[in-house]
């Protein structure tokens, strides 16, 4: 890993637009070093101000529907608009290894050569659902760099998309036509989220299929609750392959954006989100200094063999844990304000 530079060199490097230092300051908001966590929180707050200015946009779907062949297309065409576009994808960690493949880049090829393109796939990691715990800071590089428009693309799988959709400000959902049952092969919840559908795939003697399901969708949606923002989820069908579609999806999302604008629905979403962030947060930083803490780290070992023997119960033994966390925290500080 290449030295760390200083809050003011990535702050400005950002700023400038520089890939590389942007990828520099994305790794280093994704270690769980200390030190590198420092820094990239004087880096966010050094460029907090230039943030706030784009478009967010998570996309999902169900597997096999093609999300990457979708969003290098989709993103090809924005570009084309001479629209800077930053494309983060959430690549899904082996729970064995903890390895991802990260192999995103190569398959947007043609779109990662684009000059106002800047794709970075992350590995998910441990956090919930597949969605990488450092996602949010990365929009806000992203757009302190000058990214107009930001894709989030979700593992598909778990609450990633609820994760997701609480970070964006358009959340695309991707259907696939002739897989069976369409209105069975998703959950209710996720039709709830979306901000529309986008039915892929539609070219060749698919067409036909896809319009059908266009209808089917089109109909579930109306039997969903109102939308807060006023807006009503419209049913697309698209061809990566064909561009069909790509353009008119283009133009459904300003017209979101427009009425978002007037009726201040972004504007109080984004406020909704923030203070959503800090409670997630403060949850994220008290699990790390719960198991960072050493007496905790020395006690886990013992309260685990003992819950895997039959002898305590787990809730008997997360009593243990968390006990010896608050005394150690407690007598800790009353010592520190002693020697004060």
């Amino acid at each position: 890993m290449p030295p760390r530079l200083s809050p003011d060199i990535y702050i400005q490097g950002i700023r400038q637009g520089d890939r590389i230092i942007l990828s520099r300051a994305i790794t280093l908001i994704e270690s769980n070093l200390p030190k590198d966590q420092a820094i990239a929180s004087e880096v966010i707050q050094g460029i907090l101000p230039y943030t706030g200015n784009s478009l967010r946009i998570g996309i999902t779907g169900v597997p096999g529907v093609g999300k990457s062949t979708f969003i290098e297309a989709f993103g090809n065409h924005i570009t084309s608009l001479g629209k800077k576009l930053a494309v983060l994808t959430i690549d899904p960690s082996s729970q064995r290894s903890h390895g991802s493949i990260l192999g995103d880049k190569t398959r947007m090829e043609t779109l990662v050569n684009q000059p106002l393109a800047y794709v970075r796939p992350s590995p998910s990691g441990s956090s919930l659902g597949g969605v990488a715990r450092s996602t949010r800071q990365s929009i806000l590089l992203c757009e302190a760099a000058g990214y107009e428009v930001i894709f989030i693309e979700t593992v598909g799988v778990g609450q990633s998309e609820t994760t997701v959709h609480g970070m964006v400000d358009f959340f695309l959902l991707l259907m696939l036509a002739g897989a069976g049952d369409e209105l069975q092969g998703i959950k209710r919840g996720i039709m709830e989220m979306a901000d529309a559908i986008a039915i892929t795939k539609a070219d060749g003697s698919n067409i036909m299929a896809a319009r059908q399901a266009r209808a089917s969708y089109q109909n579930a949606l109306h039997l969903m609750p109102p939308t807060e923002s006023g807006w009503i989820p419209p049913v697309h069908t698209c061809s990566a392959l064909t561009g069909d579609g790509i353009k008119e999806l283009w133009q459904m999302l300003e017209k979101y954006v427009n009425l978002s604008n007037q009726n201040r629905f972004l504007h109080k979403k984004r406020q909704d989100q923030n203070l959503n962030w800090l409670h997630e947060t403060i949850r994220q930083e008290l699990e790390t200094a719960f198991y960072q803490n050493p007496s905790t780290k020395q006690q886990i070992p013992h309260i685990e063999q003992s819950i895997s023997s039959g002898e305590i119960t787990a809730l008997s033994g997360a009593q243990k844990l968390l006990q010896t966390y608050f005394t150690h925290y407690s007598t800790s500080h009353r010592s520190s304000d002693g020697d004060s």
